[in-house]
């Protein structure tokens, strides 16, 4: 199966849309869409966003902020930018999609892959960031491959077959990964609508499972139209600067 692997949209319809054409340009020809969650917070459109994704064939996991947005986390626990986008977007958001939001899973299983927002532990709010977090995640997940989301930041960590060592590379745009058969993943797709890796355009991967590759993908957007809504909507100017620089 061929599917295009997507995280954190937070409500940037602009770069959920150039994932979709860039994949459409590329031919990636994916027959399912697996979002890791984080549909909405941080951007100007979430409705749009959740409205497009339903029309096409998906998978979708709660993410943080679509918790918050729900009133499953509490705001607290929230920096301040971020929780007035939450009661922003819970002002916004029509009622059959804040019913989608709180129908969304924790986690999933196809076949050999797992699916969280961020981490087999805690799959709401931990963040897999380095490789010792991620050693101590691979006793969470029973299958050989789990994707998660939620650090804006394409990754993957490998636990090697033979050694059982972990080790971590930062995931290349348009490069492909050959998964090993004897060895464990857990791999990162980055952020579509806000990354934070220094690359301001929309991250997205192409995952096949038949043939056991992931490609990594970037595709361009137009980072002023969404911060033009923001600026409308009055969202906090540290949320609308940093789409720019990818922080």
């Amino acid at each position: 199966m061929r599917c295009l692997v997507i995280s954190d949209i937070h409500a940037n319809l602009a770069a959920f849309e150039a994932v979709l054409h860039d994949a459409k340009v590329r031919q990636l020809n994916y027959e399912i869409v697996w979002c890791l969650g984080d549909v909405v917070g941080y951007g100007p459109d979430p409705n749009e966003c959740i409205e497009l994704l339903c029309t096409l064939p998906h998978v979708c996991l709660a993410g943080n902020h679509d918790w918050a947005v729900i009133g499953k986390l509490d705001l607290h626990t929230f920096h301040e930018s971020a929780a007035t986008i939450v009661r922003w977007t819970q002002d916004t958001l029509a009622p059959h999609n804040m019913n989608y939001l709180r129908a969304r899973p924790e986690r999933l299983e196809h076949g050999d892959f797992s699916l969280v927002h961020a981490s087999p532990r805690e799959p709401i709010w931990e963040y897999v960031t380095d490789v010792n977090v991620a050693e101590e995640n691979f006793g969470f997940v029973e299958t050989s491959y789990c994707l998660v989301g939620h650090t804006h930041v394409p990754i993957l960590f490998v636990k090697d077959g033979r050694t059982q060592n972990v080790h971590a590379a930062f995931a290349s745009t348009h490069v492909q990964l050959t998964f090993k058969k004897d060895s464990r993943y857990i791999v990162n797709p980055g952020s579509v609508g806000q990354p934070r890796d220094g690359d301001p355009r929309a991250a997205y991967a192409l995952l096949d499972t038949a043939a056991g590759t992931w490609t990594q993908h970037r595709a361009e957007y137009a980072i002023h139209h969404t911060q033009q809504k923001m600026r409308a909507a009055g969202m906090p100017a540290r949320l609308i600067d940093r789409l720019e620089y990818g922080r």
